[in-house]
């Protein structure tokens, strides 16, 4: 049986592109005379930090400090953002504003538990905000145990070789959760948390588990990570490292939605690092925490509590 290591002491930092996750919840009765689609009749809005800030509110939950480098417009959805993330006591936002951008928001339409609609209105920060962040990022990498990169392809993370290689100079373990199919920029990372599809897409398909092995030894070798950590839905998750692949099955229940899991994944192999856990014992954990995300609804987040009694 695994211990909790102490996480109240555990630093981590936290940069990426930074959403705010709205959810429009209602009841569909009828369908629309002008056009064959379905009419909400709102009842609820719910608005939660997504991207990289729902990464670090999961570290924040999970009982850690965390310190969040991001860039979000000046507008009314980067003031709501900036004041959910405020909720959290041990959570700083350094949120640089750029007027030239709106911030990403990710507007989901919710009916009877099932989305009927997502709208995403996105713009990428401009160069000289982003070397404004990447000013931060060097005075505040000496304070952090970790460092997460939360990729989701967004401009955010323009800097992100530049940031692996200052994190690995100052000896300091780098996560990074990739996006697209440029993986060489991601070279020299301590750990790559790709899903299934985001690894097939670099990879390519595989037929046995001899080679997906093969696949990602070839991989982590050729871009210098410590390890790389296949998340594959029901499948489990895989680490692989030097000689060494670890599976962990999935734990069985029912899943409700998967929005946000990857955060939730990266947040916890982070705090559990951080805290002195061996890589293995952190991915048990990760694992463990995805289990419980996925059963509940939008992003979300999981306490500690919440993992030692599902270990139990």
């Amino acid at each position: 049986m695994i211990k909790l290591p102490a996480f109240e002491g555990v630093r981590i930092l936290v940069v990426g592109d930074v959403m705010l996750d709205r959810y429009w919840f209602g009841e569909v009765h009828r369908i629309s005379p002008e056009a064959p689609v379905p009419v909400l009749k709102v009842s609820r809005v719910d608005e939660r930090p997504g991207g990289a800030a729902n990464v670090a509110r999961n570290i924040a939950v999970l009982g850690a400090k965390v310190t969040l480098l991001s860039v979000v417009g000046d507008d009314e959805a980067g003031v709501c953002l900036e004041k959910l993330l405020k909720e959290y006591a041990n959570l700083i936002p350094l949120l640089h504003r750029d007027s030239s951008i709106s911030t990403i928001v990710k507007l989901r339409a919710i009916a009877r538990q099932q989305q009927l609609l997502r709208i995403d209105f996105e713009t990428s920060p401009s160069h000289e905000v982003l070397h404004a962040a990447l000013a931060d990022y060097r005075i505040q990498l000496p304070l952090a145990d970790v460092v997460i990169l939360s990729d989701y392809g967004k401009g955010g993370l323009a800097h992100i070789a530049q940031m692996i290689q200052m994190a690995r100079d100052a000896h300091k373990p780098v996560l990074v959760d990739p996006k697209g199919d440029d993986y060489a920029r991601y070279a020299g990372a301590t750990l790559l948390t790709p899903n299934r599809s985001e690894f097939r897409e670099v990879a390519g398909s595989w037929r046995t588990e001899a080679e997906l092995n093969s696949k990602a030894e070839t991989l982590r070798t050729g871009l210098q990570l410590e390890a790389l950590l296949v998340t594959r839905s029901e499948d489990g998750m895989s680490l692989y490292r030097a000689g060494d692949v670890q599976h962990e099955a999935t734990h069985t229940r029912e899943v409700f939605d998967v929005s946000g899991a990857g955060d939730t994944v990266i947040a916890t192999l982070a705090v559990m690092m951080a805290a002195g856990a061996d890589m293995s014992d952190a991915m048990r954990i990760a694992n463990r925490a995805a289990g419980i995300v996925v059963g509940k609804l939008g992003t979300a987040v999981v306490s500690r509590e919440e993992i030692v009694q599902d270990m139990q």
